[in-house]
């Protein structure tokens, strides 16, 4: 067994019961598993291996609840669109999307996670086209050494049967429940500390069938795996769902079993108060994914209403498509901006939450969008053993210097300026005991060479090719 002494922080912010920030703080760590949290002169003072970190603040690792890894291939196009333009404008370019391609783009983007201090990330994979699978971005998770949760997604419905995406981009439902299966019984891992989950995902209410909603609610209920799927995103999805289901996407979510402890959505930008209450009610979970909402223009989400609500709710960065960046930090402080210019209590008894602004200052603080990022992200997907540093938790903490110029003047409260000031990468992160970034370069792939390859397969793409 191997131990490793994390010590001298400046500051440790726990994000414990007790949310304890402790000066000069320490870490001591027995293989994967946090043995101790306290003050330097209270921890061992010996170990195997010895981190000092003086001049840092040390973090747990952020959590992040939505992504689509494939979009990194297809960055800054439709850049003006909202997101159905956006979508019909990208899906012609992802149906030459290939295997290696998955394996490819998902080691870019979970590089560019860990960098900027992401150790726990959810993917929705959704477009299978070509000889595509998950088993290549289960295999890019492995080697780059983050927690991972891979969503098997799904499209079934195509135009010709009233959805969005081409016929191309979709998959038949009896294939798409049969993978889903053999997935889970391959890959997902029960077990606390576990490294690798598998999330059943199909993909929107335009772009699967009811039955198959409620088919992989059911496969995902008798092997014990999480949901999730992307809900109530804008305004023409709700019209959508009225005119096609005779019912609100939330409502429609409910209707097929979509809610509960097992169930997060990403977006939810357009819920009333009788939907945030079911939600803080049945447990079922949100990704606020708020650089992505503003890039398609999909408004502003509820975050606060959910709070006091007590909906689970954790951040996303969303594809990289539709952010263009993947940062957990870049947003949280995104999160935290946008309700302090909301509508003024949302006009709550407006169904789509629309209305005037007025601000809210100190509406969502630093700590409530550095909590989100962490303890959020954890219950979002339904785990306790990461999001916050306490003894018999997971080995998994960030570290970042303060004793840089973006910093300067903010060290009184080093917490807040990690989400207040200008967002950074960390200089460590550290994931089952491991360490994956150190003094800022990531130690488990090269990127350089990895960053050409990256390229030419996205170009290939957006020219119609295969490489």
């Amino acid at each position: 067994m191997s131990t490793l002494l994390v010590k001298n922080a400046t500051v440790l912010v726990t994000m414990d019961d007790q949310r304890r920030e402790i000066e000069n703080g320490a870490l001591f760590l027995r293989d994967n598993v946090i043995e101790q949290v306290g003050t330097t002169a209270d921890l061992p003072d010996t170990a195997d291996e010895i981190l000092d970190l003086s001049g840092h603040i040390v973090l747990p690792g952020l959590i992040n609840t939505h992504h689509h890894m494939y979009q990194t291939l297809t960055r800054v196009i439709a850049q003006d669109s909202d997101l159905f333009t956006w979508l019909q404008t990208l899906y012609p370019i992802w149906a030459n999307l290939t295997d290696e391609a998955v394996y490819v783009s998902t080691l870019t983007a979970l590089a560019e996670l860990a960098l900027s201090g992401c150790t726990t990330s959810s993917d929705h994979l959704y477009v299978f086209p070509n000889d595509c699978t998950l088993d290549s971005q289960i295999r890019a998770a492995q080697d780059i050494g983050a927690r991972f949760h891979a969503a098997r997604g799904s499209m079934s419905l195509g135009e010709s049967q009233g959805g969005l995406p081409p016929d191309r981009c979709t998959e038949d439902e009896a294939f798409i429940l049969k993978d889903s299966q053999r997935l889970i019984e391959q890959y997902h891992d029960h077990d606390r500390h576990a490294m690798m989950r598998v999330v059943l995902a199909p993909c929107s209410p335009f772009s699967v069938t009811a039955d198959l909603m409620r088919e992989s609610a059911l496969l995902a209920r008798e092997y014990n795996v999480h949901l999730h799927t992307h809900l109530a995103e804008t305004h023409e999805e709700e019209t959508y769902c009225l005119e096609t289901f005779g019912k609100r996407p939330i409502e429609y979510a409910e209707w097929l079993g979509w809610t509960g402890n097992d169930v997060w959505h990403a977006h939810c930008v357009h819920m009333n108060d009788a939907e945030i209450g079911l939600f803080g009610r049945s447990g079922t979970g949100i990704a606020h994914c708020p650089t992505s909402n503003k890039r398609l223009g999909s408004g502003i989400a509820r975050a606060v209403d959910w709070r006091d609500a007590g909906v689970k709710a954790g951040l996303g960065v969303d594809g990289s498509a539709s952010n263009d960046g993947s940062h957990l930090l870049a947003e949280a402080r995104l999160a935290m901006l946008l309700q302090r210019v909301a509508p003024d209590r949302y006009l709550s008894e407006d169904p789509g939450g629309r209305g005037g602004f007025a601000g809210h200052p100190g509406s969502m603080s630093a700590r409530q969008a550095l909590e989100m990022a962490t303890r959020g992200g954890a219950a979002v997907l339904g785990r306790d053993d990461v999001g916050h540093l306490a003894p018999g938790m997971s080995a998994d903490f960030i570290a970042i210097n303060l004793n840089q110029v973006g910093f300067a003047g903010a060290l009184h409260d080093p917490a807040a300026a990690v989400v207040l000031c200008h967002p950074v990468g960390v200089d460590w992160s550290v994931i089952n005991g491991r360490v994956v970034v150190e003094r800022g370069h990531l130690t488990t792939l090269d990127l350089g060479p990895h960053i050409e390859r990256h390229n030419k397969i996205s170009e290939d793409m957006i020219r119609g090719e295969t490489s």
